[in-house]
């Protein structure tokens, strides 16, 4: 499911289309949906991170969340290289949507050393990335 189409589509703060996928934004996450046929690497990356960092800023943490609608690869060798651009996230996810997503969402889960990052759907991505977020003690609930 396209964000765009989900109950949260209401709460988008921020929409942000380029070359290689759309951004939406939301109060501490950003969701992000690559085009497909996207090799996502270092040479392309700064398009997205870019865009997250400005919005988010220096300091503010944020979690993202990759909703793979899509058909793309990500070079993994490359994360250490995602995470110094993009210094204050501090939770992630990938939701797959068929039996190729879901695997490629496994191995970015295996590939990451924290928590379990691999979602079924949109819904419980963005819940639990939002509670990690929020429970970091930088926020107020109310």
């Amino acid at each position: 499911m396209k964000i765009a189409e989900s109950d949260y589509s209401n709460q988008i703060l921020k929409f942000v289309k380029n070359h290689i996928g759309n951004i939406f934004f939301f109060n501490h996450i950003a969701v992000v949906e690559l085009n497909e046929g996207v090799h996502f690497d270092m040479t392309n990356s700064s398009s997205i991170i870019d865009e997250i960092v400005s919005f988010f800023g220096e300091k503010e943490p944020y979690g993202v969340i990759a909703n793979r609608i899509n058909s793309y690869s990500v070079n993994l060798m490359d994360a250490p290289f995602f995470r110094t651009q993009a210094k204050n996230i501090c939770a992630h996810a990938v939701v797959g949507h068929d039996l190729a997503g879901k695997m490629n969402a496994e191995m970015e889960n295996d590939f990451c050393a924290s928590e379990k990052v691999d979602y079924d759907n949109i819904y419980e991505a963005i819940a639990n990335v939002y509670k990690k977020v929020t429970s970091k003690g930088y926020f107020s609930l109310n």
